[in-house]
């Protein structure tokens, strides 16, 4: 099984590559404990998703690890282009998200899982996404489920992708973009200035997918479709994947089964999340979870 990592954004609310910033004692990285987990959890192949500017310097702090660790592991290049017809907006920086991170991957003729580079996930879901995918049909997709109150940043908002379940299987993804704890309570402020309240055991999904090939092929023709309706606006609108979920499972392409987890998420949103995370590692090691080094 093949695991991918999203390590091509720019981290504009953390202030730089977040994802090559060490968060540990021993100078590791959260990428470092997501591989280490993955591994153990039964993914045996890896794809780094980056920008090609980022190479040099993602081969220093990570590559050259894991080539001496043995991991089998790719790079897949999410590039400042798009398909014939479509011209990249002038002036932009940022790569086209998510959804548009997965279709630089290529077509994955094997069960596979997407995570991010920079969240910490535990262990419990990469087992959980394991041992679904390896009993799983083409069309047969999972996510996981985390609790919203376990994935919240003490130091600004967080964008989550807020599920509606039913029978255990995800009818609906919608991505929240600012979510916060303010006096108790857990509420999403839309652009307009509305709010909406969220139990804190609402469902949220971390971008912890997993899928079969059948979700790449129709994949690029969600994007030609999302860059014809945003011809006017492509110099900031963005392909999410949770919304080409959405799509997907709207014209019946596939189903998704929520795997409901305990685990904590934990990441560096903000500069002031790293020394949290710092020592949330250390606790983690000092309890035997992982070893002092990961690789």
């Amino acid at each position: 099984m093949t695991l991918v990592i999203m390590a091509a954004g720019m981290g504009s609310r953390f202030g730089g590559l977040k994802q090559l910033t060490p968060v540990t004692d021993d100078g590791e990285y959260i990428i470092d404990f997501t591989v280490f987990d993955a591994c153990r959890a039964g993914f045996d192949k890896i794809v780094f998703v980056i920008r090609p500017e980022h190479e040099a310097l993602f081969e220093e702090k990570i590559g050259a690890r894991m080539r001496r660790a043995g991991i089998d592991f790719r790079y897949a290049y999410q590039k400042p282009e798009l398909p014939s017809g479509h011209t990249f907006p002038q002036g932009r920086t940022k790569p086209f998200g998510t959804g548009h991170a997965i279709l630089s991957v290529g077509m994955i003729d094997e069960p596979f899982a997407v995570v991010n580079a920079d969240d910490f996930y535990g262990y419990d879901p990469f087992e959980k996404t394991a041992e679904f995918l390896k009993g799983a049909k083409d069309g047969e997709w999972c996510m996981v489920g985390y609790k919203v109150k376990n994935t919240l940043s003490p130091n600004g908002t967080v964008s989550r992708g807020v599920c509606v379940t039913e029978n255990g299987m995800l009818k609906s993804i919608t991505e929240y973009k600012k979510i916060e704890r303010a006096g108790g309570t857990v509420i999403n402020t839309f652009s307009d200035g509305s709010t909406e309240t969220l139990d804190d055991d609402q469902l949220v999904s971390m971008t912890c997918f997993g899928f079969t090939p059948s979700f790449c092929t129709g994949l690029g023709a969600l994007f030609d479709d999302f860059l014809n309706k945003n011809e006017s606006d492509l110099s900031s609108c963005e392909f999410y994947l949770p919304s080409a979920v959405q799509a997907m499972l709207d014209s019946g392409r596939g189903t998704m089964r929520v795997l409901d987890t305990n685990a904590e998420w934990k990441g560096v949103t903000y500069r002031d999340d790293s020394e949290p995370f710092r020592e949330f590692a250390r606790g983690l090691k000092r309890d035997g979870i992982y070893p002092k080094k990961l690789f």
